[in-house]
């Protein structure tokens, strides 16, 4: 009898290596379904957490730690070519991608997608040219002040800060060399990026002046179609080992020390960003990791953990 001929009814004794046939095929028809790739789409500028570098190759913590997330959760992670964040929430919209990450949950990007636990929290705080005269926010009513285009942050200072002309660019470093040429008044940034940007891309003369009241707790997302990989990619999250965590934190967060400001009305800023790898337990938040802008040179700067 071949190996593809049906089992025959008439002779019972070989039914039971049939049934073991017929399970095998499915187990393995299972396995098949389970091996498709989960699609990352991976924006394209937006470093220390994940952006495209000078050779096409996707890099940042949230890729590194994605790495981590695949092996414990057994997946295969397919990254689709880097695109501006607007890009990618269309495509996640329209069912072409399964997974991103470094987003902060909105009531918007709820709609369509649903969030994993947040893994970093970094403050935004207002860039500006290291010779422009003291100003927040409020006193920068009528002048042109970038920021991200469909980023969390920008519903939120456009509705608290209504009197300044915001002005939507494609990402961070648009904002940051706008306000290194003159072009912009400020910017607003998260403190992380800045530190990045200004020391990949040479951009001097800048510094951070406030924090604009707005944290960015990123989280993956995948679309509400695709919940069924939610709790695995929790899972995972939870799974990945402190010490892992912790280096993955140490890589790509060092001191910000190249865009440190001043105090501000006699009073530190405490800009506060690589409260890394946040893990949401029954107590709650648990940050492992924390810096803490001080008044020491650069060279004294270093990683505070919490107690």
């Amino acid at each position: 009898m071949s190996a593809t001929a049906p089992c025959p009814l008439t002779r019972p004794r070989r039914r039971p290596r049939c049934r073991a046939g017929a399970v095998m095929v499915l187990l393995t028809a299972a396995l098949s379904a389970g091996a498709e790739p989960v699609r990352f789409a991976p924006e394209r500028d937006y470093g220390p957490f994940v952006y495209e570098d000078a050779d096409g190759v996707v890099r940042g913590l949230s890729v590194d730690l994605l790495r981590l997330v695949e092996r414990q959760a057994g997946w295969q992670v397919r990254t689709l070519p880097a695109a501006p964040l607007a890009e990618q929430l269309e495509a996640l919209r329209a069912g072409r991608a399964d997974l991103i990450s470094s987003l902060r949950p909105t009531p918007e990007r709820a709609r369509f997608l649903a969030f994993s636990l947040p893994y970093v929290s970094v403050p935004a705080v207002l860039v500006r040219r290291a010779d422009a005269p003291p100003a927040s926010l409020p006193g920068l009513a009528g002048q042109a002040v970038a920021v991200g285009q469909s980023y969390a942050v920008e519903g939120f200072v456009r509705e608290q800060f209504p009197q300044v002309r915001w002005v939507a660019v494609p990402d961070d470093v648009a904002a940051l060399r706008g306000v290194a040429e003159g072009r912009f008044a400020g910017a607003v940034v998260d403190a992380a990026s800045t530190a990045f940007i200004v020391r990949r891309d040479g951009l001097s003369g800048l510094r951070p002046v406030e924090a604009v009241g707005f944290e960015y707790r990123l989280s993956f997302a995948v679309p509400r179609a695709r919940a069924d990989l939610l709790e695995r990619l929790d899972e995972a999250i939870r799974a990945i080992p402190a010490a892992e965590r912790l280096a993955v934190l140490e890589r790509w967060l060092p001191p910000l020390d190249a865009t440190q400001a001043p105090p501000t009305g006699g009073q530190s800023l405490a800009l506060r960003w690589g409260a890394g790898l946040v893990l949401l337990a029954a107590a709650g938040v648990l940050v492992l990791a924390l810096w803490r802008r001080r008044r020491a040179p650069p060279a004294d700067h270093g990683p505070e953990t919490l107690p």
